[in-house]
């Protein structure tokens, strides 16, 4: 089996290292994930006995809309850890880097110890998520990998409209374990426990709390829908987005909806609360490159509302299998919550609809299948 070496920035578990989870575990008597950071992560890889190792603890200042001073600024850091993982990666057939930071040293370290670099996409390469400065290094650095694996369709098409190789990128959805989904809890008990009444109607949000997320768009819906519907946020700020959680709070006093909003933090049985509630939303305000939220809600069951943008676009068939709202749309969100509380009937249909697709589209089985083809194409040539 092919040897990997796999690379992610982060030690707190987003959605691009709940991907990394999933392919690296048929490799994990072959592999090493190589972490830039401790957390909760490193935890999660160890519970699956999938080997792991944080391999610096300085922290890599450069964020998506950092300039070229600031990113130039960078490299005398990433020197001894670029070093190490050169180092280890002649152990290994290929690099595997899963996030941009892990690919400026994932490319670098690629050219140093010869070994073919694969970068995993989980972004949509716009202005709108990176500075013009940041999206010129990741295409240039991506366009030297043997491979580029985007997680949609629309993370593929803004990589090849930023200059990226056409003749190296595929794109391939997110998996998902369907085991994890048959057996749900009873959604009452799941209530009971949160405190909240049986006839209320529960709209979640399940997503870091950020301004693009948008979950300031549904605490404004809230006020054009019945009062029996509660919000429930779960998610917390990851990179030092503390005003924003202030901003929604203060909002939240300013709506008067203390009693119908929730602020649970990071939760781990996210597929146990989601089949608690009524319907799922996802706001953000900017194109999401996959929307695993989505996925999941559908595998939970559950009625499902997204953005109309970006990957969700391929996800959400509008009318079959969910609601599609305009980014940012207040008035269409609300009426989205409402049509699923009126009409109850299409929704839950709506819904199975939604589960049967899931499961045929995002079995984790079938996508694994598809990325292990890729890499050995990769390391034959």
């Amino acid at each position: 089996m092919t040897k990997i070496l796999f690379l992610d920035q982060s030690g707190k578990p987003g959605g691009a290292e709940l991907c990394l989870l999933d392919i690296a575990k048929p490799y994990q008597d072959n592999c090493l994930v190589g972490l830039f950071a401790e957390g909760t992560f490193r935890q999660l890889l160890e519970k699956q006995q999938i080997p792991v190792e944080v391999l610096t603890t300085k922290a890599i200042e450069v964020r998506k809309e950092s300039s070229l001073v600031k990113g130039l600024g960078s490299l005398g850091q990433l020197i001894p850890l670029i070093n190490r993982v050169a180092a280890l990666s002649r152990n290994y057939d290929l690099i595997y880097a899963n996030t941009q930071k892990a690919l400026v040293v994932g490319a670098i370290a690629s050219f140093i110890s010869r070994r073919p670099l694969v970068y995993h996409l989980h972004d949509i390469l716009s202005l709108d998520h990176f500075s013009a400065t940041n999206r010129r290094i990741a295409v240039t650095l991506a366009n030297g990998a043997a491979l580029v694996i985007a997680n949609s369709q629309a993370s593929q098409a803004a990589f090849i409209a930023a200059g990226g190789r056409k003749d190296i990128v595929e794109f391939v959805y997110n998996g998902f374990d369907l085991a994890l989904y048959e057996h749900l809890p009873n959604p009452t008990a799941i209530k009971q426990q949160l405190g909240i009444q049986e006839d209320k109607f529960v709209v979640g949000h399940f997503s870091r709390l950020s301004p693009w997320k948008g979950q300031h768009i549904l605490l404004e819906a809230l006020t054009r829908c019945p009062e029996k519907v509660t919000a429930l946020f779960v998610g917390d700020a990851l990179f030092g987005e503390q005003d924003y959680v202030q901003q929604l709070h203060a909002q939240v006093a300013e709506l008067n909806l203390e009693n119908r909003v929730k602020f649970l933090g990071f939760r781990d049985d996210v597929t146990s609360l989601m089949a608690a509630c009524d319907m799922v939303t996802h706001t953000s305000t900017v194109a999401e490159p996959f929307g695993r939220v989505i996925v999941e809600a559908m595998l939970c069951g559950t009625p499902v509302v997204a953005t109309s943008a970006g990957g969700a676009r391929e996800l959400v068939e509008a009318g079959i299998t969910g609601w599609l709202v305009a980014p940012g749309d207040v008035m269409e969100l609300a009426a989205a919550i409402n049509d699923c509380i009126n009409q109850p009937e299409q929704s839950a249909s709506m819904a199975r609809d939604a589960k049967l697709q899931a499961t045929r589209r995002f079995n984790v089985a079938a996508i694994n299948q598809q990325i292990a083809q890729l890499l050995n194409k990769v390391v034959k040539t």
